[in-house]
């Protein structure tokens, strides 16, 4: 793609979001929503390759009808309240509509299977940018209108903790583990949003941070399923032995970083009498841990058959810039102990 074509396409996709983020009129924020959308067709399709062309096709008849579905919710309120304003939120119609139209823009459970279906069709490039910074806008919105309806967020939250640990289970393709892996982590971000936005934002961070660096991973190795993982040895030996680190981190395991949101989320919903919800996202979390499982296994401890093609990429010095991969693991692995002063500045 032409660089100057790419820059404006970014320039763009920064620019939504920032409109949607400084918006407190609904017109303006659905504006801003659309400007994100319209920027990221271009970089989805830009291989001129049927499964792209398809996932973009996806990607933005889902987008169009929740776009669709918030301009209405955002009307039928201000017939309803004579209010724009998004903070001005209060009748129960067009909040949960508006709360389902966002679900539907970042891919919450049940709302959820256009999700691995489009990711599986992007470049990891394009797929990374569709996990981490395409949910910033529908976040800030959902962390303004602040639902009310404590039961739809919490029946959101545990579909998609189950369904992100079950889906992924069968699943071959790097993309659509990931796409699964992402729905989980929504889903648990879902489960604390009503009761501390600011922990919802720091498991949003925490999750960019992960995925960010699993993604860097599998583009380093140009794996795209797991068998391709099994020849990542010869190609770069000393991060396959971090990636199972980088894995069980977003799997949520101590003593590394994805287990700080976890277990403040866990912490949080039992002060709020929720034991059963809390018991029910641990034991999903454990589902979404046997795929990052398999996956570490079939990283680390399996060796590709046909050895004398594997080895080959070991001889020739590859040029990528690794730099933003070492700071993203080192982040992943190391930030737990930061939890206490976490704590702290989450306290009210």
């Amino acid at each position: 793609m032409n660089p100057y074509i790419l820059a404006a396409l970014l320039f763009g996709l920064g620019l939504g979001t920032t409109i949607t983020f400084a918006s407190s009129h609904w017109l303006l924020a659905w504006m801003g929503l659309e400007m994100n959308t319209l920027a990221i067709i271009p970089l989805m399709a830009q291989h001129h390759h049927p499964r792209a062309v398809e996932a973009t096709t996806k990607y933005f008849l889902t987008q169009a009808t929740a776009a669709a579905m918030l301009l209405f919710a955002s009307t039928t309120n201000a017939w309803l309240t004579g209010q724009w304003d998004i903070q001005q939120m209060t009748h129960p119609l067009p909040v949960t509509l508006i709360t389902l139209a966002l679900a539907l823009k970042i891919g919450l459970a049940p709302v959820h299977s256009w999700l691995p279906e489009v990711l599986q069709g992007l470049d990891l490039t394009t797929g990374l940018i569709l996990s981490t910074w395409q949910k910033l806008a529908p976040f800030a919105l959902l962390l303004q209108i602040q639902p009310a309806n404590s039961a739809v967020l919490i029946a959101f939250g545990l579909t998609s903790t189950l369904v992100g640990g079950w889906g992924g289970l069968n699943q071959t393709q790097l993309r659509k583990i990931l796409a699964y892996s992402s729905i989980a982590h929504l889903g648990w971000m879902i489960l604390v949003l009503q009761f501390s936005p600011s922990l919802t934002l720091l498991t949003l961070l925490t999750y960019f941070v992960m995925t960010f660096s699993t993604f860097l991973v599998f583009k380093l190795n140009k794996a795209t399923s797991i068998n391709m993982l099994a020849t990542s040895w010869t190609k770069a030996p000393a991060l396959t032995a971090l990636a199972p680190l980088i894995l069980l981190s977003l799997g949520g395991l101590p003593p590394l970083t994805g287990f700080m949101p976890k277990w403040l989320i866990l912490q949080e919903l039992t002060k709020q009498d929720l034991a059963p919800t809390a018991t029910l996202a641990a034991m999903s979390a454990l589902l979404s841990l046997y795929f990052y499982l398999r996956l570490s296994y079939a990283m680390t401890l399996t060796m590709f058959p046909n050895n004398l093609a594997g080895t080959t990429p070991w001889r020739l010095q590859h040029s990528q810039f690794t730099l933003p991969l070492a700071v993203g693991t080192a982040t992943t692995l190391l930030l737990l102990p930061l939890t206490p002063a976490v704590v702290a500045l989450l306290a009210p």
